[in-house]
């Protein structure tokens, strides 16, 4: 199977700056290192009519090409079951009925974040599962027999991070992000994932799931943000930050995609021109100040 990076965006809006900044490397990473470069769209959580289409046109309009047809999640879903089919199997499973508040109110381990499951489901007896589904649907959860795990990033290094009862599939039967992205990384061949420096604490968790359902873990590699004056994660209510929103201020997606190549100190111009002067080793390692540019 033919090794590859990939972008995988969420339909649920228009991209805006950082998300395509990130699409830019991503292909930067895929295209220098040899690999192909996929497009998965992620739309197991409801999706905004026509955003697909959106995000797709806009990746294009800033010069980001794939390699092969679009994935989507939601035609994945015999993968997925089949994923859970063999944890459960191997007594790797168990049904959750809590609820959100429930488990942002739960005294946690220490040490792990706000909002890691406590395991509060993780002993109940058959005659309590009994009663309770009688009352609400359960998630499935994983049954971790760790409380943390490693994984190296190529511009992080060594990253240590707390690994929970992590939800497979939820109590609406929509199957979770940590393991769908997993299972479509590996049936994909992606063996390099390049992503937003927030998605690096829920890593360790994608890894060691890999790990139980015997994949290969890619290599990773997460990218400083692009965030707004106050240096919050950029966001549409900080202003002309999507290419509909900046051509309506007269500032075209030739432009925006020159601007994203400067903050990584690369020429402007094609991807093409720019990818011989890539190397992960020099990027920027803080994240990148936004400010709309005058048209």
């Amino acid at each position: 199977m033919t090794s590859a990076g990939r972008f995988a965006p969420s339909p649920s809006g228009e991209l805006h700056i950082g998300n395509l900044r990130t699409a830019i490397l991503a292909w930067l990473f895929a295209k220098s290192s040899g690999r192909d470069f996929l497009l998965r769209v992620e739309d197991l959580d409801r999706a905004r009519s026509g955003a697909e289409a959106e995000q797709l046109r806009d990746l294009q309009a800033v010069g980001v090409r794939w390699d092969a047809a679009v994935v989507r999640q939601t035609e994945r879903a015999e993968l997925y079951d089949q994923a859970i089919a063999r944890l459960t199997a191997e007594g790797r499973t168990y049904e959750c009925f809590c609820t959100r508040r429930e488990i942002q109110e739960a005294p946690s381990a220490p040490h792990a974040p706000q909002g890691a499951y406590p395991g509060t489901c993780r002993r109940l007896s058959h005659a309590e599962r009994e009663i309770r589904r009688a009352t609400r649907p359960a998630s499935i959860r994983l049954r971790t027999d760790v409380s943390e795990w490693a994984v190296e990033d190529q511009l992080r290094g060594d990253y240590v991070g707390v690994v929970d009862d992590l939800v497979l599939r939820r109590n609406d039967g929509v199957t979770a992000y940590n393991l769908a992205v997993v299972v479509d990384d590996a049936a994909q061949g992606i063996d390099q994932v390049v992503r937003g420096d927030d998605l690096l604490p829920s890593t360790p968790r994608q890894a060691y799931l890999a790990t139980l359902l015997g994949l290969p873990l890619p290599e990773y590699a997460h990218v400083p943000l692009v965030v707004n004056h106050d240096g919050v994660r950029l966001a549409k209510r900080d202003g002309a930050v999507t290419l509909a929103d900046l051509a309506a201020v007269g500032i075209p997606a030739e432009r925006v995609r020159d601007l994203i190549l400067e903050s990584l100190g690369l020429p402007a111009g094609t991807l093409d021109n720019a990818l011989p002067h890539f190397h992960p080793g020099t990027l920027p390692t803080e994240p990148w100040v936004w400010k709309t540019p005058r048209s």
